[in-house]
């Protein structure tokens, strides 16, 4: 992943609620994977695949098992987990693409849930970022931080 994405994901972390970040670990995965179907050697491989389990463990390790819906999503993430372990022991793709398809509509299922939840960010001191276009010789994007004192970030 680049440093530009990984720049678009914090950004779009600090401004999610709950059932966002879920989306966002979901897209993270996603992005892993297909990084993983695109390596070019063993090693690019490796790396895409560790990530990718990082960001299924986190869903995994995010579910509240009390509910029944919980424990199947925990089979199907296990699955991933399962699948993912047999491409870095084998350095075969395919099994990229198996869980692909189980977190594709997965992700697009929780994309409908956080449409309707409207509880706010999680992070409530995050920094704002203002983006536009700036006038002049060259139309150009450009990012603004604005100060909103020392209070920022995530108190414990």
């Amino acid at each position: 992943m680049t440093k530009e994405r990984k720049s678009q994901y914090t950004l779009r972390i600090t401004g999610a609620n709950a059932t966002e970040l879920v989306v966002i670990l979901y897209d993270m995965a996603l992005e892993y994977l297909q990084e993983g179907m695109a390596a070019e050697n063993e090693e690019l491989l490796s790396d895409a695949i560790r990530k990718a389990r990082g960001c299924i463990n986190e869903l995994l390790s995010s579910l509240h098992t009390e509910y029944e819906v919980a424990q199947q999503m925990q089979r199907l993430y296990l699955f991933c987990i399962r699948r993912l372990a047999a491409a870095a022991r084998k350095k075969d793709k395919a099994p990229l693409e198996e869980v692909q398809q189980v977190l594709s509509p997965l992700r697009d299922a929780y994309e409908k849930i956080a449409e309707q939840n409207p509880s706010g960010p999680v992070m409530q001191n995050a920094q704002t970022v203002y983006s536009g276009l700036t006038y002049g010789k060259t139309a150009s994007l450009s990012e603004s931080l604005t100060e909103s004192g020392s209070g920022r970030g995530m108190f414990v």
